[in-house]
């Protein structure tokens, strides 16, 4: 069975890793008859949000523990990351993606992304294993590893970023992919257009069967 590694970054969409898409990913990597493995960055989230006010509150939380409220406990620290063990990595979307993996809501195209996953990444991109990104992660692809085609949707703003970061963005609606064969890396919109949980299911189920067929059979 092909395996996946998926990297969250904290449980929530305003502070961690958009739940509807990560869970999602989960189940269309099960239905696609593959495996998974979780992980997250062993790091203090940026801030914690009131998930009904939109407030931030006075309080601390680790990214890894909070990220092991959406795997049941399975997760590793992304420290423990090897290339080796996996197939493809998915980077669902949400606010930690932006706060917590990269400074990319706070510094837009002059944005750091965290050295562990930037490492990872480059390892990945280096070993021609597939990268998929979903919502807003595609941004951290973007400063990363330069001159791919990537797909936030229809943002004008963000798409702007990205071209601006050294990538090329490409318009998509609901569930589309944007596959880069070149850089082996697969992009989906999701929450970055008005979406349902069908659509994110669609957008989800589409980016894993995209990367398995450009696995090696």
């Amino acid at each position: 069975m092909k395996k996946f590694a998926v990297i969250l970054s904290g449980s929530g969409v305003y502070d961690g890793s958009e739940i509807h898409e990560a869970t999602l990913t989960l189940l269309a990597i099960h239905n696609n008859e593959c495996e998974y493995q979780c992980y997250a960055p062993d790091i203090e989230q940026h801030h914690v949000i009131n998930h009904i006010t939109g407030e931030e509150m006075p309080e601390k939380r680790n990214v890894l523990i909070e990220s092991a409220r959406i795997s049941r406990g399975d997760i590793k620290p992304l420290s423990e990351f090897k290339v080796e063990d996996c197939d493809a990595l998915i980077l669902p979307g949400g606010f930690g993606a932006a706060k917590n993996l990269s400074t990319y809501a706070f510094d837009g195209v002059n944005s750091k992304v965290l050295p562990e996953l930037k490492e990872v990444l480059i390892n990945m991109h280096e070993a021609k294993k597939p990268i998929g990104a979903m919502c807003i992660s595609p941004v951290i692809i973007a400063n990363v590893l330069k001159n791919t085609t990537l797909t936030i949707g229809n943002d004008e703003a963000v798409a702007n970023n990205i071209e601006l970061m050294g990538s090329t963005h490409l318009k998509t609606s609901y569930g589309e992919v944007m596959a880069d064969k070149l850089n082996m890396v697969f992009t989906t919109p999701c929450y970055m257009l008005d979406s349902n949980l069908v659509d994110i299911y669609d957008g989800a189920n589409n980016l894993i069967e995209s990367i398995i067929d450009n696995l090696p059979k």
